[in-house]
């Protein structure tokens, strides 16, 4: 008997057929004799809806207040989900994130797990129940609800997972896996069979949505082995674990993110310590940098460009205007909106010179200017102009993945 978590997003329960199907999957795994814990997000856009009925209210409202709304999506999942299962005839309870142990920071909107009881939930198991979890949220030490951010479910699925013991951690999603690049835009993209937690964490967090990367993150910090598999096909999905065996493969995947902006400060003076003055500033005020280019210093000055999510750049360019760059003594500072990150991921990288080169080269044809450019052992990260993203993503993996690809 196995102990399996299984986390439906919400395009997998966005109706009745949907929640039907999701129940017949679920119910036909514990009829197998496993334990089952599911965990479901909103249904289909029920969290944009809800935001929406928010900004008709309020459109400042606290973070507290919204998390509050929020956390009532998934409720309606989990509760609709568990009639579902109780219609198939079988023992079912739905617990929403504090009654399964989620004990959360107190970041509104943005969480972290600092723990999960699992009390509740080994005694409903006790009772042969199946039980049926809300992703995406928890409560503080304030007794407040809060919510774990974007991609959320796949953490509490994999906070769960570690909590339990689970033997295994299904992420059910509207693909059949991990692919090489999203299959809805580029169409040579081949599904991997398995995928190593580094790489799928590069993937992750460079803009591939299939997973989330803090669920990543944790699953390798706890040795979770995940599942990643379509709830619509049914077929294998793509395994997500510690070593994998792929030598002929030199990269595992594209990627592309859009929600980046570079900002960049120019005639920065030419001396120690002016680095650490900026980006202490924007830690402090909890804006995450990504990609950091610095000019050789000329005349005494050096440019220092960086990128920022879009809802960072606001608060960016606010910190960093006048008058702070004028106490670092810089120019002036300028911001690009319109780029895209786009990166090639493999792990197979390290022992294969010329990875850089051979993705350079596919741009280079495509007349594709680079902007930036940002490597570490597994990957490369180039910035682009936004309106080549796609066909960016099309000729790299096509020079990576066609047929007459050598290795």
């Amino acid at each position: 008997m196995a102990l399996i978590v299984q986390k439906f997003g919400g395009s997998s329960v966005a109706n009745k057929d949907r929640l039907f199907n999701v129940a017949d999957i679920v119910t036909r795994t514990y009829a197998k004799g496993n334990k089952v814990i599911v965990v479901v997000s909103a249904q289909g856009d029920t969290t944009d809806d809800l935001i929406a009925k928010a900004k008709e209210v309020n459109e400042d409202a606290s973070k507290r207040e919204m998390d509050m709304l929020l956390t009532a999506g998934e409720q309606m999942s989990a509760s609709l989900l568990a009639m579902a299962i109780e219609k198939l005839g079988y023992p079912v309870v739905s617990l929403l994130g504090w009654q399964a142990g989620f004990v959360t920071s107190t970041a509104y909107g943005s969480a972290r797990i600092k723990r999960v009881e699992p009390d509740r939930m080994q005694k409903e198991l006790d009772k042969k129940n199946i039980i049926v979890v809300t992703g995406f949220q928890g409560i503080n030490r304030y007794d407040d609800m809060t919510t774990l951010g974007r991609g959320g479910s796949d953490t509490s699925a994999v906070a769960i997972a570690a909590a339990m013991h689970a033997d295994l951690c299904q992420i059910y999603t509207d693909v059949e896996g991990v692919y090489t690049a999203d299959p809805r835009k580029v169409k040579n993209a081949q599904k991997l069979e398995a995928i190593s937690y580094d790489e799928m964490l590069e993937l992750a967090s460079l803009g591939a949505q299939v997973l989330n990367n803090r669920s990543v993150e944790m699953a390798k910090k706890y040795g979770i082995e995940l599942e990643v598999l379509s709830s619509m096909t049914r077929k294998p999905g793509t395994i997500v674990k510690e070593a994998v065996k792929m030598e002929e493969m030199l990269i595992s995947g594209v990627a592309k993110d859009e929600d980046v902006a570079r900002v960049s400060i120019i005639g920065v003076p030419d001396r120690p310590g002016l680095a650490f003055k900026i980006f202490s500033k924007l830690a402090a005020n909890n804006i995450n940098v990504d990609i950091i280019l610095q000019s050789v210093g000329r005349n005494g000055t050096k440019d220092i460009s960086f990128t920022v999510s879009h809802s960072n750049l606001k608060p960016t360019i606010e910190l960093l205007n006048t008058p702070y760059a004028e106490q670092l003594g810089a120019n002036t500072v300028v911001y690009d909106e319109n780029i895209a990150k786009v990166s090639v991921v493999g792990a197979g990288m390290e022992s294969h010179p010329g990875t850089a080169a051979k993705m350079f080269e596919a741009l280079f044809d495509a007349n594709i200017n680079i902007r930036m450019i940002s490597t570490s052992e597994i990957k490369i990260s180039v910035l682009i102009d936004r309106a080549d993203a796609d066909r960016a993503v099309s000729v790299i993996h096509e020079r990576f993945f066609d047929k007459t690809q050598q290795h």
